[in-house]
């Protein structure tokens, strides 16, 4: 099992995320969270998973003092619509402005993750499509109301009330929505591990 290919490795999950932590714990990967400040701020040239890979190598730039054993891993996830970003939302108009948007059309998710070592740097990344029904003001502002999805990209979780009655189908990997590909993820843990 991956627990024990990776008992000789420190796991720094440098995220803040609940839903990432809590992907890591469930997968059974042993780790410590190192949340390090720096500004997510990308070239505007860049588009879809080119943004996101830049960011998670980006967050991996605050870790220039680790050991051998240790493997520090970045993410970052966003929300492509229509040739157009979409990260969190600053306040509700903001996020009510995003729903409304992506309401009766799809749009892509995108979610890279960086594994940096001493010696190396890995980055991989996932693409699910996202399809919503058309979605009335008076469900955006429940939402908005209940859920207060301010910390998610696109003003959404697919795990929460907007997904179970506002998602018609996606295409992809549900978890990479939430913030992580899970598969891609342990895959390439396993990879490291083994060619360590």
């Amino acid at each position: 099992m991956l627990k024990e290919q990776l008992a000789d490795f420190d796991i720094i999950l440098a995220s803040g995320s609940p839903r990432r932590q809590l992907f890591f714990k469930e997968l059974a990967i042993n780790f410590t969270i190192d949340v390090r400040e720096i500004e997510e701020v990308y070239p505007p040239h860049l588009k879809a998973q080119e943004i996101t890979n830049y960011l998670a190598r980006l967050k991996a730039t605050a870790f220039k003092d680790i050991d051998e054993k240790q493997i520090v891993i970045t993410s970052d996830t966003i929300v492509w619509n229509e040739g157009q970003a979409i990260g969190k939302p600053k306040d509700h108009a903001e996020a009510f402005q995003m729903l409304s948007a992506l309401s009766g059309s799809a749009h892509e998710v995108f979610t890279s993750v960086c594994f940096t070592t001493k010696e190396a740097q890995q980055t991989v990344y996932d693409c699910t499509k996202v399809y919503f029904k058309e979605l009335t003001p008076a469900q955006i502002e429940y939402y908005l109301k209940t859920c207060k999805p301010y910390d998610k990209a696109g003003s959404y979780g697919i795990q929460d009330w907007l997904g179970y009655i506002g998602i018609d189908k996606i295409e992809g990997c549900f978890f990479n929505v939430m913030g992580l590909p899970t598969r891609l993820v342990y895959e390439t843990l396993i990879a490291l591990a083994s060619s360590k």
